[in-house]
């Protein structure tokens, strides 16, 4: 059975969140981190916050479109309160 994603980071550069999905989350960490991807690569190095799994990429999709909104940063700020609270990088 194949899972997807949908995951957040923080960067500890500007301390930034950056949300997207896969179905090979450590693989896209490690690209991250690499400077493969583009969309994170003068943010790092990035840190794995977050994480969800589903089914279906569609449900991962659609997952991930709603944490990018301002009420999804406000559930991952609220999910995560005593972490970020103490999280330093």
């Amino acid at each position: 059975m194949k899972y997807y994603y949908v995951y957040v980071l923080k960067s500890a550069v500007d301390g930034k969140f950056y949300t997207g999905y896969t179905s090979e989350l450590k693989r896209r960490l490690e690209e991250h981190n690499s400077g493969i991807s583009a969309s994170t690569k003068w943010r790092r190095p990035l840190k794995l916050i977050y994480f969800e799994g589903s089914l279906n990429i569609k449900d991962a999709m659609k997952r991930e479109k709603y944490l990018k909104t301002t009420y999804g940063k406000r559930y991952i700020k609220s999910r995560l309160g005593e972490f970020l609270s103490k999280d330093i990088a």
